[in-house]
């Protein structure tokens, strides 16, 4: 498994070859650059960590910003580790958008957009307790009962109920490439990917 970190920049639409309309969502990749090198002697497993994006330094910690000004970098926005086998990459080394090519499947991995606090109607899909008939005008969106009788007295654990909706871990497999834009760092991917707009993700070869 080996990958990228891009940024989301948004949706658009493209022309394939049998001028069949695509949508694609467009992500910025790279550079990113080698920030550190994991190996199995060293740190018992193998993956290259690779830096995307610009970070101010007076919002790091201390032990962070010293692994940048060892190998005088500028401090990145996001930091995340890949592995690769048998890399020849070094730190310092920069790995830009033609690390993809067009045509081949990819998982984008990424947050969802976030929702704030729901209902169990939003958030689970529940139906409603019906008509607004014998007083129920004010209970048309709430969840029922939770309970479960006098045994075991309890609410059970999982019981689907209103609470935080999105942000969560979200990977979208068997995304295709459609072009790459090796001059602007650019590709273009069929589908949409997990994430708002200037949101990042991972861009995971399969």
């Amino acid at each position: 498994m080996s990958g990228l970190i891009g940024k989301k920049i948004g949706m658009s639409t493209v022309f394939n070859a049998e001028g069949e309309v695509v949508p694609v969502t467009v992500i910025q990749v790279g550079p990113c650059k080698v920030v550190a090198v994991r190996t199995k002697e060293k740190d018992g497993y193998e993956a290259v960590q690779l830096g995307f994006g610009e970070r101010k330094e007076k919002n790091l910690s201390k032990p962070v910003l010293g692994q940048y000004k060892k190998n005088n970098f500028m401090p990145s926005a996001v930091l995340k580790e890949f592995k690769f086998d048998n890399s020849e990459l070094k730190v310092g080394d920069e790995i830009k958008a033609d690390f993809f090519a067009e045509g081949e499947k990819i998982k984008v991995r990424g947050k969802s957009k976030g929702k704030g606090f729901q209902g169990v109607m939003r958030r689970h899909g529940f139906g409603g307790v019906g008509g607004t008939t014998h007083g129920q005008s004010d209970r048309l969106r709430a969840p029922g009962s939770i309970g479960a009788s006098s045994f075991p007295s309890r609410v059970f654990k999982g019981q689907r109920m209103a609470g935080r909706m999105g942000y969560e871990n979200v990977t979208v497999s068997n995304l295709r490439v459609v072009k790459v834009l090796t001059d602007q760092n650019l590709i273009l991917v069929k589908g949409a990917v997990p994430g708002s707009i200037n949101s990042y993700v991972e861009l995971i070869k399969k």
